[in-house]
This record gives structure tokens, sequence and C-alpha cells, in this order.
């Protein structure tokens, strides 16, 4: 069980392990302060529906993962961290059928696009690449299980930002928010931040960017979120 408000979280030894582009989407959701039922697609570890169901008790949190390993993961996370989520799920969500619709859906979606090799590491490459969750399939499965006025949060490869929009257009999907993630000042945006929603005509918010380091520390923003997060990972291979 953890203790001092520290989260703890199993992690594989081999395989998808969390960075910090989970913890800025959490920073970036977190912001909202998200109501009603949550539906975390890809949950890894669990970790972004956690920190969510931490700060937002009433939150309905759903996690699912395509994967065996991730949705034990998951469950275990969420009992020792004493964290009531309200189902676990391991399907793949493209063709999972779900008896109600969401008020949020969020993820950090496998973006590696075409043109990256693939790891020899096959629960690397499913929790990395986007052949395995391909934007347009996804986008309009989420449109699908989203309540009306439904809110879209994700992150992806900035470089893919005019994909992005034309699912999302295509699909319904307004996005209302979005923030861009640079690795220095002089460097080009690496992340992008959008919170997208159904039926919406709201004009786009661009939010301040974010910048991962300055000098070579991580930056004030970064700090205050990596420390407002208080989460500690450690390898965990007993569950499978």
């Amino acid at each position: 069980m953890s203790t001092n408000n520290t989260m703890l979280l199993n992690q594989p030894e081999e395989g998808y392990r969390y960075n910090s582009d989970t913890l800025l989407l959490y920073d970036f959701i977190k912001s909202f302060n998200p109501k009603g039922s949550l539906l975390d697609v890809g949950c890894g570890c669990g970790i972004l529906g956690l920190l969510l169901k931490r700060d937002f008790p009433t939150l309905d949190v759903h996690l699912l993962d395509i994967q065996e390993q991730n949705y034990l993961l998951s469950r275990n996370n969420a009992e020792q961290n004493s964290i009531a989520i309200e189902s676990f799920t391991c399907n793949d969500y493209l063709i999972t059928k779900f008896e109600d619709k969401f008020d949020f859906i969020v993820s950090n979606p496998p973006f590696y696009h075409t043109g990256v090799v693939k790891s020899t590491n096959l629960s690397l490459s499913i929790s990395r690449h986007s052949s395995y969750l391909p934007f347009d399939k996804f986008a309009h499965k989420v449109t699908k299980t989203l309540s009306n006025k439904g809110y879209f949060c994700f992150c992806y490869d900035a470089k893919q930002l005019d994909i992005l929009m034309c699912e999302l257009l295509a699909n319904k999907l307004n996005v209302e928010d979005i923030c861009f993630v640079y690795p220095k000042v002089d460097k080009e945006a690496s992340l992008v931040l959008i919170r997208a929603r159904k039926n919406s005509k709201t004009l786009c918010k661009i939010h301040p960017p974010i910048f991962m380091y300055e000098n070579e520390n991580f930056s004030t923003k970064v700090q205050s979120i990596f420390a407002h997060s208080q989460t500690k990972s450690y390898t965990c291979n007993h569950l499978l």
C-alpha cells in the first residue's frame, strides 16, 4: 500500500514503461476538472486513470488495455494504492462493446508512424506503433463511445497534427484546447496535447507552450508536474 500520498506503480522489466508524456497529459486533463465517467484507452500500468481518480474521487474511471500484462498490472496498481476503479477490460478497444457512453475518453495512444522500425519486443511495438491503433479508426470509435458533448483528451506526435485535425473533424470531434510541448526553446515541438469535444462549435484555445528543459535541467513547469504526480515506479514480474 502506498504511503505519504506517493503512488507506487508496478512496471514491467520488459515492455512499455510510462514516461513524461503521460504525466504531461495527466496535468493537462487535470486542469479541466473532469467529471462523470472516464475511459482510459491503452491504460498500460494504469497510471493516467489512477492519478485522475486519486485527484477526482467522484470520477467513474474505467481502464482498458489490449495486453494481458498491462491489464494485470493496472488491477494490481489500483489495489496497491487503494484506488477504486469501476472496471478493468482486457480487449481491443476498436471491437469492444460498452453498455454506456463515456463523458471523457483519455489516452496516450501508440503514435509511432509507419516509417519507424518496430521493436522486436511485441509488447513495446503494440504500445508504441500506430499500426496497432490507427488514428482514423481510433477517432471513429471514440465518437461512437462518447456521450454527446463528451471530451476526448490525448497526446500525440506533434508532426502528425494535420492527420489528427482531419480525422477529428471528420468524426465531429472539435478541438477546443491544444498545447504544444518542446524539448527546448530552440527546438521543434515534439508532442501535442489535445482536448476535443463531440459536437462542439467552440473556437480552439491554444495554451502556452511547455518546454521540457531549461539549459540541461527540467523546466520549472515540468518539475512542478512531476512533483504533483507523486509517482514512484518499481519492477515487478510476478503477475504473469
